[in-house]
């Protein structure tokens, strides 16, 4: 609706059902290459095509427990993924601006509740998911400083939150666990919850990553380095909170704390996200509560067979309308 061609490139829905087909993303795209990006060839022959001035990398294995049971396939599409996306960038004529999205859990954690993460924090990863994406970071300065920049490209970082928002149904995620249980009558089992996030609505870093965006291809070098994106303070708060709060907005919602051994997660994360805020003009616009609301509201729109395309780009548009914070 901005009027922006967008050209899309990724693996097929991991579950069913998925957002991009309940709200029809596909009739939304100028093209759609369903690949892998571990496989260089089609990725740049698929860049090429598609001629973009401006690419946001967003492709990645996401997951902290499923890094454990595949930590090759975690680095080999987090890390040499990236590597092929910046060469295909480098072979693609016309590309001025490349975002790449990493994870807050980037910087090496050092389990403090204060100060907040800032950019210039050590990188790290005690997973193999949070080391992958320490790596992708370190593959993007390297790339900016041996390639890019030279020719033109100007090529950033973003490190987001743990983000929330209708059409998630992947495994092992909070909010989509909390949903199954609810739909099948279970008691929601919790693994960590005193683990502290800075959880935000997905709207709010999709913001920033266009923010951003917009100002490496009108500005250039000057935004050429890393960026958090996170929530306010205030809504940095344990997963025992997150669950609370949605059990006292629905009914028959249960909980309880799952004992069983598991791998290690980090305990708390913050992220500061103010030289986005003076050097974007980016700010949240809704906080905790009214994503967590926002949430729902879309999965029940989805139960009762509402138009999710209509509904999602009607809550987008909710969203650029609203204030937030300052």
């Amino acid at each position: 609706d901005a009027g922006a061609e967008v050209h899309g490139y990724a693996l097929a829905p991991p579950t069913e059902p998925n957002f991009f087909t309940v709200a029809d993303v596909p009739s939304r795209l100028a093209s759609s290459t369903i690949a892998d990006i571990r496989d260089a060839e089609t990725l740049t022959r698929a860049m090429q095509a598609a001629r973009p001035e401006i690419v946001l990398h967003l492709a990645a294995q996401p997951l902290v427990r499923a890094s454990y049971d595949a930590p090759v396939e975690t680095y080999a599409t987090n890390v040499m993924g990236t590597v092929n996306l910046l060469e295909a960038v480098r072979r693609t004529p016309g590309v001025k601006a490349v975002v790449n999205v990493t994870s807050d859990k980037c910087y090496e954690n050092r389990e403090w509740a204060w100060p907040p993460y800032r950019e210039n924090e050590a990188l790290g990863g005690a997973d193999p998911y949070s080391s992958s994406k320490a790596c992708s970071e370190l593959v993007t300065a390297a790339w900016r400083a041996s390639f890019l920049a030279a020719a033109g490209i100007h090529l950033a970082s973003a490190r987001a939150g743990n983000v929330l928002g209708g059409g998630d149904w992947a495994a092992d995620r909070l909010i989509p666990d909390f949903l199954r249980a609810l739909d099948a009558g279970r008691t929601l089992a919790v693994r960590s919850p005193g683990a502290v996030r800075p959880w935000q609505h997905v709207l709010e870093p999709l913001d920033g990553y266009l923010r951003l965006a917009e100002k490496l291809h009108e500005e250039g070098q000057a935004f050429a380095e890393a960026w958090n994106f996170g929530p306010d303070e205030d809504d940095a708060r344990p997963v025992r909170w997150i669950v609370a709060h949605l059990c006292g907005q629905v009914s028959n919602a249960t909980w309880q704390c799952d004992t069983a051994p598991r791998p290690h997660e980090a305990g708390t994360l913050r992220l500061d996200s103010s030289k986005a805020r003076s050097r974007l003009g980016w700010h949240p616009r809704w906080n905790l509560e009214t994503a967590l609301a926002k949430t729902l509201e879309w999965h029940r729109a989805w139960r009762r067979g509402e138009d999710m395309t209509a509904f999602s780009l009607a809550e987008i548009h909710g969203f650029e309308a609203a204030e937030g914070a300052r």
